[in-house]
């Protein structure tokens, strides 16, 4: 009924306000004065300061509704209790070693998967939050000089823009700091950049907005100390272990576990105090991704001897190549160690003879000269030849959501537009 916008933002809502149906007031925060709606610090003037009784809570009646990226389909309202939230926050500040000591900067915005559950953590352990409007490079950096942070979550983008503003820029942080990366994850060689460049603890998270959101964590446990170097980097850069209270099991097509080889592919499931109610009014959604108390993610991983568990990729994403399944992350973790690339996605492209092959979209880095020749030919060097690269869209930028997902699916709908083709991804 209410809606809560900041001035900067009102020029979105300004031309559809009349067509909203069930809001009763608009309420600005900054507000300007040639605009009509009702200032926010004015209408809370109008509250008397004393306590007032609230109403009663039971632990799974609904605390957030969160809707998710819709990087594969159309967004879905999760429904997250009171439970969820408050037994997930205990289990990610032990992770994460939240004290009040604590500087967090607020890099992703509150509406992503790793920035909307950061507060409750670090809200309960009293650590101090700073907030930053509009990140970049050079700002993040202002900011965690300026207020001495210790921790901040961001995109392996946003990391990747901070490396590169390092590089040119070196500036001067005395304190530890520690980088928690959600989302797809990064080849071991940038893991080692972040540490040796910056001089920052990485620490890779595996969550969904359907979990409270993170149920893995990837660090180097204790019994496995004495490996070398190069076997914990590839370790660190999975997306790890179960935490507290998940209970993650890699399951094959029929819900048996794959095998602890790091190689037999299945499906990410969870169980546990994180586990969504559901989606909001789609009850058949909501059975289609719980079943039997299992939240089914979607994500294609493997599990290795240690038992951490490495996404290969959105079940949807999965390239089938003359019968082979090809993992467009492992595709594109090759493609990151190529000097010319900036960024890069690949998807599935229709191949007479192979059904479907690996197509790149790269973002070249500025003044780069790689040619598509280049890419195809650095791909095949690194990977078996059937999960190289066929083909390379050279692109000024990737379609993302607002958080920072790349949306591959407008990339294959691009692509099959272009061939003239008729059939559309829809998911």
């Amino acid at each position: 009924k209410i809606l809560h916008i900041h001035q900067e933002m009102y020029h979105l809502i300004e031309p559809v306000k009349d067509e909203l149906e069930t809001v009763e007031q608009i309420i600005i925060h900054y507000k300007e004065d040639n605009c009509a709606e009702i200032d926010y610090d004015r209408w809370l003037d109008r509250f008397p300061p004393d306590p007032f009784p609230r109403a009663g809570l039971d632990e799974n009646d609904v605390c957030s509704l969160l809707y998710t990226s819709g990087t594969t389909g159309n967004p879905k309202g999760v429904m997250l209790t009171h439970r969820n939230n408050y037994l997930h926050a205990l289990s990610a500040m032990h992770h994460l070693r939240v004290t009040d000591r604590d500087v967090y900067l607020h890099v992703l915005p509150m509406f992503h998967v790793n920035g909307w559950g950061s507060p409750f953590y670090y809200t309960a352990n009293g650590a101090t939050h700073v907030c930053l409007r509009k990140p970049s490079a050079e700002a993040i950096f202002t900011e965690i000089i300026r207020h001495n942070v210790t921790v901040v979550h961001m995109a392996p983008t946003v990391l990747n823009s901070l490396l590169q503003y390092n590089a040119e820029h070196h500036p001067a942080i005395e304190q530890d700091v520690r980088v928690v990366i959600a989302g797809a994850a990064p080849p071991p060689a940038f893991v080692e950049r972040v540490e040796k460049e910056l001089g920052w603890e990485f620490i890779q998270v595996y969550g969904m907005t359907e979990s409270t959101p993170l149920t893995l964590v990837s660090v180097i446990r204790s019994q496995l100390g004495g490996l070398d170097r190069d076997t914990q980097l590839r370790l660190r850069a999975k997306a790890g272990f179960p935490m507290i209270g998940s209970d993650v099991r890699v399951l094959r097509e029929n819900d048996e576990e794959v095998a602890h080889d790091g190689k037999e592919i299945g499906e990410v499931t969870v169980r546990g105090h994180g586990v969504m109610l559901g989606y909001w009014k789609n009850p058949e959604e909501t059975m289609k991704t719980i079943r039997n108390g299992r939240l089914y993610t979607g994500d294609m991983a493997t599990v290795d001897e240690y038992g951490y568990i490495d996404i290969v990729d959105r079940k949807k994403d999965i390239i089938i190549s003359g019968g082979e399944n090809i993992s467009s992350i492992e595709v594109e973790g090759v493609l990151y160690e190529h000097p010319a690339v900036l960024e890069a996605a690949v998807i599935a492209v229709p191949h007479e003879k192979w059904g479907e092959t690996p197509h790149a979209f790269v973002v070249r880095k500025a003044d780069a000269a790689a040619t598509e020749e280049d890419i195809i030919r650095f791909s095949r060097e690194r990977l078996a030849h059937f999960k190289a690269v066929t083909g390379v869209t050279f692109v000024d930028e990737l379609p993302k959501t607002a958080s920072g997902k790349i949306q591959k699916v407008r990339l294959r709908n691009e692509y099959w537009e272009k061939l003239g083709k008729t059939e559309r991804f829809v998911n």
